[in-house]
């Protein structure tokens, strides 16, 4: 056994103190703006950039990040032990770590909760990301639960694993592994996500559907001195632009949609509003989905040809040119990033030649989800405008962001445009584009490949290269998955957009680093050590 408090190898580090630009002051209630409302606080379900952050705050996980980083640290667990080859973890939680229903935290609610996040019954868009653990393929199947987890006492958790997995403390980290209270979830039910009961550090305290949300501190928080703020109060219902207008007025401090594109320019044109923009890189792709299961995508000439209709630079200009184009999944920043892959041409021509090819010369009709929020429509229209010039005539169905994810998520989807959805990789890997998105697990009800693409031969090669564990494999293992996103692209189900950067507009009251509202792993902020300046 080798045990950890950090761990080098994996990227594991001791906790630091905050990022911060001045030293902070505890108290105080900030007010952020959403157009619509979060779909659910449940951390085995939510999986959008509006509720991540909120959802982050109010629960707990064995491991976790290093505020504003990349870099994981200990969480519920204060120190883990590995086994020969990396096929077991025991983790050692802390003591005295307490629900926000005052019962304090046992290794049985750890074992529960992954469980449930693997339970099919949960509908889980996570549920992929455990498949490494003993037992994953009964217990998402809703036949056991999982085999590889248990608790040997009440303050030790043993995870075994059916093969080694270079992403499981990342996994790990996850809101999706987040520790919950059994008795709490099975009273609430299906609205536990409504009124939800965490360890984190801000507690659930009230919600109006559709019109406002408060999180209250967790005054009995196991991180000392966290959080800074006494609550956050989330109003729902303000346009982008209004919710701008308000934050003008020291209304609002943080704009949850963020910046309207259309106002994009004027702010940043602005000397007073503009230094209140933090900007930050991320692992984004905007891309448009294509269900694969559904006439006439299921041909890969179509979705080849909607590919080479879609004039990148045009669409990135309706964002004020604030992203770069897309030609893959993963942006340039990720690991594994194809630099030597010319992806589909912009060519209507060749786009259209492909259609008349599979007779289909006269066109066809399809309809393409889109969120409802600004830019998307207006980015949408162009796609459709571009579209419609090699024959496809496209219907825009904007929705509120819940329902386009309801409805992607069941198959019910021709096409959607991911924007307002579009993908922030979890952690810095490149399995991250594939498992959640790509993958036949995530092609199943509920999951996040809208495209229902499954390639059982592509899950078991993305699955070898997550096996590779040691420090010398890792540009073999690189190597691996730049090959299954090439054999991806070859079946054309996504056209990858763009990639975008990152601006979050704070008020002039907030204090804390600016990589804390560009969070690259609590997405977008990182409520926990945020503050107001006094």
């Amino acid at each position: 056994m080798h045990k950890f408090v950090l761990c080098s190898g994996l990227a594991l580090w001791l906790a630091s103190a905050p990022l911060q630009a001045e030293t902070p002051v505890a108290g105080g209630v900030i007010t952020l703006t959403f157009k619509d409302d979060v779909s659910t606080l449940d951390p085995a379900i939510g999986y959008d950039l509006q509720n991540w952050s909120l959802i982050k705050s109010l629960f707990d996980t064995l491991v976790d990040y290093e505020p504003g980083t990349t870099r994981l640290r200990m969480g519920l667990a204060e120190s883990y032990e590995t086994g020969a080859e990396g096929l077991s973890y025991i983790f050692h939680l802390r003591p005295g770590v307490r629900f926000h229903n005052g019962r304090e935290m046992q290794a049985e609610d750890v074992v529960w909760s992954l469980n449930r996040a693997v339970d099919p019954a949960t509908g889980s868009p996570g549920q992929a990301f455990f498949s490494m653990i003993e037992g994953y393929e009964a217990a998402a199947a809703g036949q056991a639960p999982l085999s590889g987890v248990t608790a040997p006492d009440a303050r030790t958790v043993e995870i075994r694993l059916s093969r080694p997995d270079a992403t499981f403390l990342h996994v790990l980290a996850l809101n999706f592994a987040s520790v919950l209270p059994a008795e709490a979830v099975e009273a609430a039910g299906a609205g536990f996500g409504f009124a939800p009961v965490g360890t984190g550090a801000f507690r659930f305290s009230e919600w109006k559907r559709g019109s406002h949300l408060l999180l209250k501190k967790n005054t009995h928080y196991w991180r000392p001195g966290i959080p800074y703020l006494d609550a956050l109060s989330i109003e729902i219902g303000d346009e982008p632009s209004a919710a701008l207008a308000r934050a003008r007025q020291g209304e609002v401090d943080i704009l949850g949609d963020g910046i309207p594109a259309s106002r994009f320019v004027e702010v940043m044109s602005d000397p007073l509003l503009s230094k209140q923009v933090v900007e930050g890189g991320q692992l984004h792709t905007s891309y448009i989905t294509m269900n694969v299961k559904q006439p006439p995508f299921d041909r890969p000439e179509v979705r080849r040809a909607v590919s080479m209709a879609i004039n990148k630079d045009r669409i990135i200009g309706v964002i004020s040119g604030r992203a770069i184009p897309a030609n893959q999944p993963l942006p340039p920043l990720m690991p594994g990033h194809l630099r030597d892959y010319p992806g589909y041409p912009y060519d209507p021509k060749a786009a259209g030649r492909l259609l008349a090819r599979v007779g289909l010369n006269e066109g066809f009709a399809a309809e393409m989800l889109v969120v409802d929020t600004d830019p998307n429509p207006r980015i949408a229209e162009v796609m459709r405008q571009e579209l419609r010039a090699i024959g496809i005539n496209v219907t825009i169905l904007a929705l509120p962001m819940p329902e386009v994810i309801a409805r992607a998520g069941a198959g019910e989807a021709q096409m959607v445009w991911s924007g307002g959805l579009a993908w922030v990789s979890d952690y810095p890997d490149p399995s991250n584009f594939y498992l959640p998105l790509l993958s036949c697990a995530a092609a199943r009800p509920g999951g996040w490949n809208w495209t229902k693409l499954c390639r059982p031969d592509l899950d078991v090669r993305a699955a070898a290269a997550n096996s590779m564990t040691a420090a010398d494999q890792q540009e073999q293992r690189l190597n691996r998955w730049s090959s299954v996103f090439r054999d991806i692209m070859a079946e054309a189900p996504w056209v990858p957009v763009f990639h975008e950067q990152r601006f979050t507009l704070r008020s002039a009251r907030l204090g804390g680093a600016d990589e804390l509202y560009v969070d690259p792993v609590s997405v977008p902020v990182n409520y926990d050590y945020i503050y107001l300046i006094k």
